[in-house]
């Protein structure tokens, strides 16, 4: 994609073919879709439309590979790719994930909470960010969670596959003013409050910009700004695929947000660019978790 292409979360598979990796997933569990995984991510591999979508992350992750090692590249991410989708199908369907994280992590997750000003958890689209919410099952505070479905999105969330509800209570970016009174509210209740902070919506007006990975890309900075207004500490994390069913939850950062630092965006680049360090981090050193497959760095 060019950089002047939005990011879309429609799926490249159709209907059908999500269909038929439910129905094996039901049928004879896990690893016969994992099989089946192996030639269609090879198939999309080789379309030159498919690589387009990850050649600018790539470029930059393996600069100096040739066209075979980015070939190779391209393939190793969309596979780790489709195994987090699989996974997450099969978390539904068969109930089947975990979650670990340090006891350190766990015990600086209960002492933000009870500081009793809200707490924003910020993470990227890394690894199995998509079934992450699992790990909060037995937190007794409420979840609020930033998340746009597209009408054409055909991807199912894990709760969807188990005819559950969500673990979590959805807000609208595309909502009035973009959810911005609704995320005030959970913050002002001292509940937990869920955004991405590696995309935006097609908004610029909201972003700034700073270093990742060799260039500059635009990040939001509407967590910051919240923080600022509220006290709310952000807890920056991220969900690594360590096996077939198996996350694991890291803190990479805590930012603390000054308040009273107002409405323009250059206030908040200091608090963008640690996430950006701490996402850049993640990257080296998991290169085929990061799942943003479109140019978002700026020309």
């Amino acid at each position: 994609m060019t950089r002047g292409q939005r990011w879309t979360s429609r799926s490249i598979g159709s209907r059908l073919q999500h269909g038929v990796f439910y129905l094996l997933i039901r049928s004879l569990g896990r690893r016969p879709a994992y099989v089946l995984l192996f030639f269609v991510v090879l198939w999309y591999t080789l379309r030159p439309m498919t690589r387009a979508r990850s050649a600018p992350y790539l470029a930059r992750r393996f600069p100096n590979a040739g066209r075979l090692q980015q070939l190779r590249h391209c393939f190793r991410l969309n596979w780790n790719f489709g195994l987090t989708l699989v996974d997450r199908a099969a978390s539904g369907i068969l109930g089947q994930f975990s979650i670990t994280a340090s006891r350190d992590d766990e015990h600086a997750l209960k002492t933000l909470l009870n500081e009793g000003q809200g707490l924003i958890l910020l993470t990227g689209h890394f690894g199995c960010w998509q079934t992450s919410s699992t790990g909060l099952e037995g937190i007794e505070t409420p979840v609020h969670v930033l998340m746009h479905r597209a009408p054409d999105d055909i991807d199912r969330q894990h709760f969807e596959h188990a005819g559950t509800d969500a673990p979590f209570r959805l807000i609208d970016p595309c909502g009035y003013l973009g959810g911005s009174l609704e995320m005030l509210d959970a913050l002002a209740k001292g509940h937990i409050l869920g955004l991405m902070g590696d995309r935006t919506f097609g908004n610029d007006r909201n972003t700034v910009i700073v270093p990742f990975l060799g260039g500059s890309v635009r990040l939001p900075f509407s967590a910051y700004r919240l923080a600022s207004v509220t006290g709310a500490p952000i807890l920056v994390f991220f969900s690594s695929r360590i096996g077939p069913g198996r996350a694991r939850h890291e803190i990479a950062r805590i930012i603390r947000v000054p308040q009273g630092l107002g409405r323009s965006g250059e206030n908040y680049i200091p608090y963008a660019r640690q996430f950006a360090l701490a996402l850049e981090e993640m990257v080296k050193a998991n290169p085929y978790q990061f799942f943003n497959f479109y140019d978002m760095w700026e020309n």
